[in-house]
């Protein structure tokens, strides 16, 4: 709840809001905690005026169904519209019309996305990738929204793979943000190249050619960015539905992406088991991942913590990053070495003391036999116990 007030005031409130009567109503709204007085507060401020954020909110927290949320996005909009028009002629008026210009323009770029995603959700998929088109191409520097991983996963529901390349090539580029949805779409697209013919034993045998090797490497990319999102997309570890916020690199992140693309793995015939047979090997080239990475920055230690804030820890087990185990024989051998090499210092040191410590100590080690034998002479007659031990 937090979050999403901090949220809710960045994108939809700004200094100058007790300057509109409606807008002064929404700026209490978004910091109430309660749903039912935030819903009443909404109510309130559209008697006043037609609020876009209040249309926003009403979408958000009181619609029931896709269709009734597309609708109440649609007045948003069209009131959003207006205002931003309106603020675009007065950002140079001063600093107070700036925020409240770019205060509008979060409201308009939200709403044109929840306006899209509701058509993807919808099924007019085309239809959401030409509304995100259109929005990326009107307001390129605002990708806090990441309206471009939610054109991604459209176009890997259109199975559009060439433009799916083409977003890529703008936004997977080493001076901008990563996240899962960008590193694991540019492995499926490698593994698509691959995967239907991939085979371990026969690329154990002739070696990996450079297509696959390329589709190995950007697998190992992938996991090592976030190396929790595997077991999701292999089934070996259940699903829950996402939560409203995700930390990038967690379990949160892992969860939101596989319920969203699983469905896209799926189609590409080969790629689970192309990411089944390679995804460990990641644990290999990082031996340290905590203090050294290889990709990436190391992996932040603190992902674990924020996530179970996130996540409904009752019903899910948070995954964490999965620590190098050493075999058993390695561990058996050291502990060995170790002792052996105690107690030939210890000998050399203390002989008389260590003489009598292990004179104790077979003693006590033989005494459980001593006893058995003593009393099998007893029940035994002697004179077969004297034919046995000639024998």
């Amino acid at each position: 709840m937090n979050l999403s007030a901090q949220d809710h005031q960045t994108f939809f409130t700004c200094d100058s809001d007790h300057l509109r009567p409606a807008d002064a109503i929404m700026q209490k709204a978004w910091r109430e905690r309660n749903p039912q007085a935030r819903i009443s507060a909404a109510h309130e401020a559209l008697e006043l005026e037609d609020c876009a954020t209040a249309f926003i909110l009403l979408a958000e927290e009181e619609a029931t169904t896709i269709m009734e949320a597309e609708r109440l996005f649609k007045q948003a909009l069209k009131a959003g519209e207006l205002c931003y028009r309106r603020s675009q002629q007065l950002q140079h008026h001063g600093t107070q019309y700036e925020a409240q210009h770019r205060r509008d323009t979060n409201v308009l770029v939200y709403t044109k996305r929840r306006l899209a995603m509701c058509s993807r959700k919808l099924g007019r998929t085309r239809e959401a990738v030409k509304m995100m088109r259109d929005l990326m191409k009107e307001f390129p520097l605002l990708s806090m929204f990441n309206i471009h991983e939610n054109l991604l996963e459209s176009l890997l529901e259109l199975q559009n793979y060439a433009d799916v390349q083409a977003v890529l090539a703008k936004y997977d580029d080493i001076s901008l943000p990563k996240s899962a949805t960008i590193c694991y779409t540019a492995a499926l697209l490698k593994a698509r190249a691959v995967s239907d013919k991939f085979s371990p034993e026969a690329a154990s045998r002739r070696g990996l050619s450079t297509a696959e090797m390329n589709a190995v490497e950007a697998i190992h990319r992938a996991v090592e960015f976030n190396p929790h999102v595997p077991k999701y997309l292999l089934e070996m570890k259940s699903l829950i539905l996402p939560p409203e916020h995700i930390l990038k690199r967690g379990d949160s992140e892992a969860i939101a992406y596989a319920f969203f693309h699983l469905q896209h793995w799926k189609r590409v015939e080969g790629a689970l088991n192309l990411l089944h047979c390679t995804w460990e090997g990641t644990f290999r080239m990082i031996p340290y991942p905590l203090e050294k990475g290889h990709l990436f920055y190391p992996y932040p230690i603190c992902t674990e913590t924020a996530d179970r804030e996130l996540l409904p820890t009752v019903f899910h087990e948070v995954s964490v990053y999965p620590k190098k185990e050493l075999p058993f024989f390695i561990l058996f051998t050291a502990g060995l070495c170790s002792f052996t090499a105690m107690l030939a210092l210890l000998t050399h040191q203390f002989p008389e003391l260590m003489g009598v410590f292990a004179k104790a100590f077979l003693s006590t080690l033989f005494a459980p036999l001593n006893f058995i034998m003593e009393k099998v002479e007893s029940i035994l007659p002697s004179s077969l116990w004297h034919q046995l031990t000639r024998i």
